[in-house]
């Protein structure tokens, strides 16, 4: 991940700020899942928002280990 300098501090690349925003994306869709899941009465809905936490929470663990693979990537080490 490559990151420019300007004087002490590291600015992120414009694939980390993505990342980050997916991330947060993530965390709003596992937040609205299970409130609506919290919510609904009906059986055939009640499977539906356990399937969409599952997804939003399996995206989130993804996107959260490819956020450390690359935070901590050889070509940043020296740098932070």
């Amino acid at each position: 991940m490559k990151h420019a300098w300007l004087g002490k501090h590291l600015i992120p690349s414009e694939e980390e700020r993505s990342l980050r925003c997916e991330i947060e994306r993530s965390k709003t869709a596992i937040e609205a899942a299970r409130n609506h899941f919290e919510h609904v009465i009906d059986p055939t809905l009640i499977d539906c928002y356990i399937y969409e936490l599952n997804a939003a929470q399996l995206r989130y663990q993804f996107l959260l280990r490819r956020f450390k693979s690359r935070e901590f990537s050889p070509s940043c080490e020296n740098r932070i």
